[in-house]
């Protein structure tokens, strides 16, 4: 059998050649090829990809959810106890917020993360808790099982209550994962969920207070006493528990290792589960046995995890100091930047000087200067612990240049800044003591010239300390090491090993006797009295 063969007037119709590949015109680079104004075919993509649809969907739920958990506080707390519940609630949230954006100020993280947390606790994470512990509680009193309430409160309410809470930081690690570096990042996240978790309890709590002292008689009694309770003794009671799980994403974030990355935010989740349980445990102690807890356990709690999380923020300072002189060496960045960036007051002296002397344009631009800095920092330091951001090259040379545009806007104000930290960590050092006969009138004091350990070596008291930022980091791209930041007119000299110090400022040499001649004296200087011991000139 004999194959198809394709009819001569079917490949005589075949389209007309190709286009031909544009051409550079006559004294240019570049090929003359104009592209078109409106594309007519585009590349496929998935509907999940649009970011525009992705959150207007995820607005939607957190909307949702808002409407339907206010809808359940106002029924379980009538109009007037809604209204009490609501304004009292958010007396406490702006200093919550305030506290942990302080925390966030080496990195501030993108307000919409923030915003989303907040919401998530505040709307999604209330609702499923209260549907979760209504069942829960009504399950464990039908079965006749003793103390079903206070059983709820005490193993249902922290697990559900913190797996909601902890849903909000999980989301931020799969899908903001460059938006999570460290422990701060985690803490801080954890923190704007629980406030917002804790505004709507309070609205709860308190509104049913209200409804409960007009059907008792006791009048704003029961409302006061929940009010201290809830808002002035323990605002940060939520948070510190939600704080937990998200320093446990903190350390997966910085981990290479998968066990950890995994056992990590396990183990921070059922931490804040029995650090939950034992606070709402306190009230069946008695009253006595809740002050114990609150004193005894929580209080000193609360300032381990204040002072840890501050602890994690001075070593995202260590961080800038280490990764920016790289950048210094190369060319990027100028020499004071690392210096100026590894301090909160002098990042906060730099904003004050650039708005002082050029504006709020000067402010803008160093606080944006700052913020990249910082960024790009992290950004490599994430590299060179082994786990780089897939677009690490991309996300460089991006940084770099928005550091370049504000280059020569920022450099006057850094150097000044910079010159000011350098002479505050080192001082000038006064001339030392030095022992023996009180010059002649007329003639200046010099150095001793005497045998021994100082002879023709620097005084103790005239070494200078070490290089502001140590020794440097171990680069792992091949950079050479980087020179340390000095004031200008400072002497500047290669590294010749990693014990390298600082050049000493240059001292005036102690002038020996023998070089002194009577030719080379002053004319202004007076002559020698006549029981003056003789130089070796004369001798």
């Amino acid at each position: 059998m004999s194959s198809a063969q394709p009819e001569p007037s079917a490949v005589n119709e075949m389209p007309s050649p190709l286009p031909q590949v544009p051409q550079a015109e006559p004294g240019t680079a570049e090929p003359a090829f104009a592209l078109p104004a409106r594309f007519r075919y585009k590349a496929p993509r998935n509907l999940l990809e649009n970011k525009a649809l992705r959150l207007t969907a995820i607005v939607i739920v957190l909307a949702l959810c808002a409407v339907a958990i206010m809808a359940m506080v106002h029924k379980q707390t009538g109009t007037a106890g809604f209204t009490v519940g609501l304004c009292l609630a958010v007396l406490p949230v702006p200093l919550v917020l305030g506290a942990f954006y302080w925390l966030d100020r080496v990195e501030p993280k993108p307000w919409r993360n923030l915003l989303f947390c907040f919401a998530w606790g505040a709307s999604a994470a209330t609702l499923v808790a209260i549907l979760a512990n209504t069942w829960a509680t009504s399950l464990l009193i039908s079965h006749q099982i003793g103390g079903g309430e206070t059983m709820g409160a005490s193993l249902v309410a922290p697990l559900v209550e913190e797996s909601a809470k902890g849903a909000a930081i999980l989301l931020i690690f799969l899908f903001r994962r460059r938006d999570l570096t460290g422990i701060v990042d985690g803490a801080v996240y954890a923190g704007f969920t629980a406030t917002g978790f804790a505004f709507t309890e309070n609205i709860l709590y308190i509104g049913r207070s209200v409804l409960d002292g007009n059907e008792e008689g006791l009048g704003l009694t029961e409302t006061v006493v929940t009010f201290l309770l809830r808002e002035v003794m323990s605002p940060f009671a939520h948070p510190l528990f939600t704080t937990m799980t998200g320093i446990g994403f903190g350390i997966a974030a910085l981990t290479r290792v998968r066990w950890q990355r995994i056992c990590a935010p396990i183990a921070g989740w059922v931490f804040a589960m029995l650090l939950h349980g034992t606070w709402n445990s306190a009230p069946v102690l008695g009253a006595f046995g809740f002050i114990g807890v609150y004193f005894l356990f929580m209080v000193p709690l609360f300032a381990l995890t204040v002072w840890l999380v501050v602890w994690s923020r001075g070593s995202e300072l260590k961080v800038i100091a280490r990764q920016l002189p790289v950048y210094v060496t190369a060319g990027w960045l100028a020499q004071p930047v690392p210096l100026v960036l590894s301090s909160m007051r002098t990042r906060r002296q730099a904003r004050a000087l650039a708005q002082f002397t050029q504006g709020s344009a000067g402010d803008r631009a160093m606080r944006e200067y700052q913020s990249f800095a910082t960024s790009l920092a992290f950004l490599r330091e994430r590299a060179a612990r082994g786990v780089p951001t897939p677009d690490f090259t991309e996300r460089e040379q991006e940084l770099l240049h928005h550091l370049w545009q504000r280059r020569q806007q920022v450099t006057p104000v850094l150097e000044r800044v910079g010159a000011q930290e350098w002479y505050r960590t080192h001082p000038p050092v006064a001339p030392g003591f030095a022992w023996g006969p009180a010059p002649a009138p007329g003639h200046p004091a010099r150095l001793p010239q005497q045998a021994g350990p100082v002879a023709g070596a620097q005084w103790p008291h005239m070494q200078q300390p070490q290089q502001p930022y140590g020794r440097p980091y171990p680069q792992p791209y091949g950079h050479p090491y980087p020179q340390p930041f000095r004031p200008p007119g400072y002497p500047v000299q290669p590294y010749p090993g990693a014990g390298y110090r600082p050049a000493v400022p240059p001292q005036q040499p102690a002038v020996p006797a023998e070089a002194e001649s009577p030719a080379e004296a002053p004319t202004s200087e007076p002559a020698q009295a006549a029981d003056q011991p003789p130089t070796n000139s004369e001798s």
